[in-house]
């Protein structure tokens, strides 16, 4: 997808928006663990305006916030089939810009290059850590929750690589299912 076919000021939405936006105070959710079968379930498209999905965009938000390390929480990991997930890579050393922390329901790629492999972890899968092959650069579209405005997000690098991980958990995949083997997985030594 070029640059002249994403309408102007769409990356900017995303960097500006907040979840103050929805009013919906934030709940701890409990994040499951593989292999429960939500994860391994392709999630629903959701209106991005109902109620129930603007609270649970407010409780993915503040479940990835009290979570040590956490860059990115998608809806199945706390139990909901459906296309929602939050990213925050702000404060995590390997990224090198970002748009903040943000909320997409229904988010799809539309453009994709530049493949790196890295190392990939998730709470859903606390023991392990997986080299996974992710495109380093990224063009996604997808509605904000609350209003359901549609954006067009362009990523580079760890934001790019945590926005394919979340997608993936809304498709029903874990990174576990991108490993090129088992010689690509790892035991965790640090937990965050």
């Amino acid at each position: 997808m070029s640059d002249a076919e994403i309408p102007d000021g769409v990356n900017e939405r995303v960097a500006t928006w907040s979840v103050d936006e929805l009013d919906a105070q934030g709940r701890e959710l409990e994040v499951v663990t593989a292999p429960a079968s939500v994860l391994s379930t392709v999630g629903e498209k959701v209106d991005p305006t109902s109620p129930e999905i603007v609270q649970l965009a407010a409780d993915l938000v503040a479940t990835m916030r009290v979570s040590p390390g956490c860059v990115g929480l998608a809806a199945p990991q706390v139990g909901e089939s459906v296309k929602v997930f939050s990213v925050d890579v702000s404060e995590h050393p390997k990224t090198r810009d970002h748009h903040g922390t943000y909320v997409l329901c229904n988010a799809e790629v539309v453009d994709s290059s530049r493949n790196e492999k890295a190392r990939e972890g998730c709470m859903s899968v606390p023991d392990f850590t997986g080299d996974v092959k992710r495109a380093t650069r990224l063009v996604v579209r997808a509605q904000l929750p609350g209003t359901g405005e549609e954006v067009y997000l362009r990523a580079n690098a760890f934001e790019a690589r945590a926005l394919q991980h979340e997608i993936d958990h809304c498709e029903g995949l874990l990174f576990l299912d991108r490993v090129a083997g088992a010689h690509a997985i790892h035991a965790r030594k640090t937990y965050l």
